[in-house]
């Protein structure tokens, strides 16, 4: 996601609270810290007294450095330093400007004392009232005060305080036995509450999450900020749930020249509904070692494996059914790139055995390079890699209707594999052409563990522990641009017509006793028309004689560029079988034609913009995917998202999956405005997310409550919560963070999130080894 939403100030008046003085300097923090070594100079209408005790009289003016002081009359001593102004008192500094009845104290030790004020910060929004103040440099104590960021024409809420200390240099306010009014009513009390004012972090109470769920019952979690360092902190979430008991949430962070890291735990001892102690560990962070080289780490560890159902609110945390741990150097050239890593996976779904899990790659070390040479790119993917892998604990379902292991250990053996993949290409090019022929050649050799060996054996292969692979693959990418200038409805177009020829040819290599550790099919997509594999990873390279034909056509406007319409269409053409198989239950493609892939994308508007994805298999004559998308842009930032999504299951010939999902920020006006989604599977014929909420906003305070129904696990058990959240702008939010829970559901809630780029279904990390896709 994109950073934190920004608050919302729209619904302030444009006037401030305090208007700036017209003859004060521009705020300077230079000259604020060095006021003191800064002359004071003085005008007035007139001058009377003496050269030591001077009284000025009409539109007095006061400045020193960034410090400003207006008055009607002002008296001085300049052997002391003591000063009293009275009349329409207007001073302003740097982070601080106020009106008052009267003013006074001593420039030489920069002590104040003002009377009867009104205020406003000038870095942040901020304003109150004061029976007096009493300032000596940057820090300051009100008395019989008031603070909030709300208008004066506007005071939905404000914090009450007989005292309020502020320290302007270390960018925070303290206030004692506060009271916290949401118009006229009080509704909490603070013995002692530290705010900021102005963008530093601070030591203190962070407004307490509060919701009620049937998973946990009534659940509240007051976070502790320990601003540690300027480069480190710490934040507790002491959380207490009624149907679980007391769980400690911890996150610490830290940030230096060379890299940054995130450490989160948890802890709960004695859950009541499990009946032991949980937890869990999280790690991410970086170290930059050189230009070139980097370390990283992805680490989690959860303490058992309903430890993700219990405690994850997402909907895609239902889903997760193992974590994976990372660790490695990473480098990266101008021609190269190379790593040394080794990952970890553990189960998180009780419903499922460790057979389930990928091989643990411990280690893996890969080094990919490629150069022009003239006409000619050259390059090479290498990598090799020690599969290892948990042993299984098989489990049955007991009479409770409970998974159990049955106490059985099944050892799985692993193996470690050696991958070369060299290749030349030369990309020819013109204006409105391109031609790429590519030949590369892929070696990949193992040494397996005899238990892995003997169990390919048995499914065909012949027993060789050291079993190798060799095969050329040849490629030719082609293509054509052709444009022209249009004209629809009194609008300027460039349409563009893009056909696009690949051919590919690998010969068939019998591959029924190599294993299979980490590869699988890619999901059939328009990117996979133009891939060398249809597989991820090393373990397999499906023969091929096949061309795919393609063509897309788009229309540009002319004034800006943008994107009107864009149709592709494409197509595999297979000359023969190609027979290399994961295993013996996928069934080997035949010759004959691939289902056809259309993609095609309207922009009806500048707000209104459809798309769709629809796959036909000739073969079957019906539909293998169908993916139907829109959105609508509302004005105040509203949205409304519709979208269908179907897939056939081409093994057997059943649907695999078919689901409607609608979701909505509908703005009814300026201040209220409803928020909803409704994510339906029309297979299982239930919803799998119901959420409803409505969201009033001010200019300082905001309210959002939202009631969510979800399912919870892979077994489709549902749950629901309530979550409700006070945003007093400026000064921090108090309860659960609906605004992450939208964000979610709602693409688009916060509008930069549009524009995000996802990541493709048919490409790896560019910083891993892809072996299938050259450039």
């Amino acid at each position: 996601m994109a950073d934190e939403k920004p608050l919302n100030w729209d619904l302030c008046p444009a006037v401030e609270p305090l208007p700036g003085f017209d003859e004060a300097p521009p705020a300077d923090k230079a000259a604020a810290a060095n006021r003191q070594q800064l002359p004071t100079d003085v005008e007035g209408d007139q001058l009377s007294g003496t050269a030591t005790l001077p009284q000025y009289q009409g539109n007095v003016t006061l400045k020193r450095g960034d410090q400003f002081l207006h008055a009607d009359t002002l008296r001085m001593d300049t052997d002391t330093g003591n000063y009293v102004a009275e009349g329409d008192v207007r001073y302003q500094d740097s982070s601080f400007r106020m009106v008052a009845d009267r003013a006074e104290g001593n420039q030489e030790t920069d002590t104040h004392k003002v009377s009867n004020i009104r205020y406003q910060l000038v870095d942040r929004r901020g304003n109150g009232g004061a029976q007096s103040v009493d300032l000596q440099g940057s820090v300051g104590q009100m008395h019989h005060s008031t603070y909030t960021t709300c208008d004066p024409s506007q005071p939905i809420w404000k914090v009450r305080a007989p005292e309020i200390d502020v320290d302007n240099e270390e960018g925070f306010g303290t206030a004692r036995n506060a009271v916290l009014q949401i118009g006229r009513v009080p509704v909490l009390y603070m013995p002692w509450f530290k705010f900021p004012i102005d963008d530093r972090r601070q030591t203190g109470l962070l407004y307490p999450q509060l919701a009620i769920s049937g998973r946990n019952g009534f659940d509240y979690t007051q976070p502790i900020y320990l601003n540690l360092a300027p480069n480190y902190d710490d934040t507790l979430y002491p959380r207490y749930m009624s149907k679980r008991g007391f769980m400690l949430d911890n996150e610490f962070r830290y940030l230096y020249d060379g890299g940054r890291g995130e450490l989160r735990t948890a802890y709960l001892p004695n859950d009541k509904l499990r009946d032991k102690d949980r937890g869990r560990v999280e790690y991410t962070g970086y170290h930059n070692i050189d230009a070139h080289w980097q370390a990283r780490a992805n680490l989690a560890w959860v303490s058992d494996e309903r430890y993700t159902e219990d405690f994850s609110s997402r909907l895609n945390g239902v889903s997760v059914s193992n974590l994976q741990s990372v660790a490695g150097v990473y480098g990266t050239g101008e021609f190269w790139t190379a790593g040394v890593m080794a990952d970890y996976w553990q189960l998180t779904d009780y419903t499922l055995t460790e057979s389930s899990l990928p091989y643990n790659r411990q280690p893996r070390v890969y080094f990919n390079w490629d150069r022009p040479f003239g006409l000619f790119d050259v390059g090479i993917y290498t990598e090799a890699v020690r599969f290892v892998h948990d042993d299984i604990h098989p489990k049955f379902i007991n009479a409770d209707g409970e998974y159990e292991r049955t106490g059985e250990v099944i050892d799985q053996a692993g193996g470690s594999r050696l991958d070369l993949k060299p290749y030349v290409s030369m990309p020819l090019a013109g204006a409105a052409w391109y031609v790429t022929p590519t030949l590369a050649y892929r070696y990949t050799a193992y040494q397996l563990d005899r238990e892995l060996a003997e169990q390919l054996r048995a499914t065909g292969g012949d027993g060789d522990r050291t079993p190798t692979r060799g095969l050329p693959i040849a490629s030719l990418d082609a293509g054509l641009f052709f444009d022209r200038d249009v004209n629809i409805g009194g609008t300027s177009y460039l349409n563009t017509l893009e056909p696009r020829l690949y051919y590919l040819y690998t010969p068939y290599r019998d591959q029924d006793d190599l294993p299979l550790f980490d590869t699988r099919a890619f999901t059939f997509s328009w990117g996979q028309l133009f891939r060398d594999s249809r597989y991820t990873g090393a373990d397999r390279q499906n023969d091929a004689n096949q061309l795919t034909v393609a063509v897309t056509s788009r229309l540009l406007r002319q004034s800006d560029g943008r994107e009107k319409l864009s149709v592709s269409l494409g197509q595999i053409l297979y000359f023969e079988d190609s027979r290399v198989t994961l295993n013996s239950s996928e069934p080997p493609v035949e010759q004959g034609k691939s289902a056809w892939v259309t993609d095609v994308n309207y922009m009806i508007n500048d707000r209104w913009t459809l798309g769709a994805t629809y796959q036909w298999n000739p073969n079957y004559r019906q539909e293998d995917l169908a993916s139907f998308r829109t959105r609508y842009l509302l004005s105040n930032d509203g949205i409304i998202n519709l979208s269908y999504r179907y897939r056939r299951n081409t093994t057997d010939n059943t649907d695999q999956l078919k689901q409607a999902d609608f979701s909505f920020l509908y703005p009814i006006n300026p201040t209220w405005s409803v928020v909803g989604r409704y994510y339906y599977s029309l297979l299982d014929r239930k919803p799998l997310e119901i959420i409803g909420g409505v969201q009033w906003d001010s200019c300082c305070l905001a309210v959002r409550a939202l009631a969510r129904r979800y399912v919870r696990n892979r077994e489709g058990e549902m749950n629901n919560s309530f979550q409700l959240e006070f945003v007093l702008k400026g000064l921090g939010s108090a309860g659960q963070d609906t605004e992450r829970t939208l964000r979610r559901a709602i693409l688009g809630y916060y509008r930069d999130d549009l524009y995000l780029v996802p990541p493709s279904n048919t490409t790896t990390n560019p910083d891993d080894y892809d072996p299938n896709q050259i450039p």
